[in-house]
């Protein structure tokens, strides 16, 4: 499953479905919701929220241990294999939210 962040104020950002609810869940949205919307009023609340797990999710990937880093070699996960981190992935929706908020357009996925 697609989920398709759409806003007047920048392209789409597209994420497949569960990277798409981690970030939805992360702006402090139900990530059940098929349908939504992050209103402008919402906006700054959604931007705080999403760059506070985008630092949460950098600090996770500093403080991992040698030993989780060699299992990731070992398990062969490591240059184009790697996990994609959350920060990775967020960085356009939160590209798209903070262009929304200084166009006052809303952000909505689903429709």
């Amino acid at each position: 499953m697609l989920i398709i962040f759409k806003s007047d104020a920048s392209a789409d950002v597209i994420m497949l479905g569960d990277a798409g609810k981690q970030v939805i869940a992360a702006m402090g949205k139900d990530p059940a919701d098929a349908k939504g919307i992050v209103t402008v009023e919402q906006l700054p609340a959604a931007i705080t929220s999403l760059q506070a797990a985008i630092e949460e999710d950098r600090a996770r990937q500093t403080e991992r241990t040698e030993a989780e880093e060699a299992a990731d070699r070992e398990e062969g996960r490591t240059g184009m294999a790697a996990p994609v981190s959350l920060a990775q992935r967020a960085w356009p929706l939160l590209d798209m939210l903070q262009q929304a908020q200084k166009e006052k357009v809303p952000v909505v996925w689903g429709v």
